[in-house]
């Protein structure tokens, strides 16, 4: 059964998201089995634990800023990174996310490999630790609850340079009702 779930998507916080690990969150989705669950990493928060401090091997290689972002609750003591890489090529120690030709330069990065591998090759590379992590039919069930909006994503959703303003940038180019949504304040009983 098709779900609209596919690797390569964002799923975007609605604002009855009150959750904190959630709130206003702008999550790529970099596995997803409809039988064996989804996995995603959290793109919009950053810490202040810069990624020399965690790997000093990658820190020249991190796209601004250089910090190691929070990916998601789950298994915050692991790091995973994500790069973009130009051609066609899958270089060792990169791994495409096998999803829509928006992302499709987009993958993950073994960071056990030497960094030299793929600074060539490399456009931009960020770290997370953590992930977000949801059972099979979990994600689905939120997004019929309300809890998240399901939209295309773009290679550069991942590497922002403004990670603050991506929950509004990414539901304001949707146009429609979602770019409304986009000003919605953050808390809106001052409003």
């Amino acid at each position: 059964m098709e779900d609209g779930i596919r690797v390569g998507l964002l799923l975007v916080a609605t604002p009855q998201l009150e959750d904190p690990n959630f709130r206003r969150s702008v999550v790529l989705l970099v596995e997803h089995d409809g039988d064996g669950g989804t996995l995603g990493v959290v793109l919009n928060r950053p810490t202040e634990i810069p990624v020399d401090r965690v790997l000093p091997p990658w820190a020249e290689l991190a796209t601004g800023p250089a910090v190691v972002f929070q990916g998601g609750p789950v298994a915050l003591e692991n790091a995973l990174a994500l790069a973009r890489l130009p051609g066609e090529d899958e270089p060792l120690g990169w791994r495409a996310l096998d999803g829509g030709a928006e992302v499709a330069r987009v993958g993950l990065v073994d960071l056990e490999a030497p960094p030299g591998l793929l600074a060539a090759e490399l456009l931009q590379l960020r770290v997370f630790a953590g992930y977000a992590g949801w059972a099979a039919g979990q994600l689905r069930a939120e997004i019929e609850d309300g809890s998240w909006y399901l939209v295309p994503a773009e290679a550069g959703d991942v590497f922002a340079a403004d990670p603050d303003r991506l929950w509004q940038e990414v539901l304001r180019r949707q146009g429609g009702d979602l770019a409304f949504v986009s000003t919605f304040p953050e808390d809106p009983t001052l409003n």
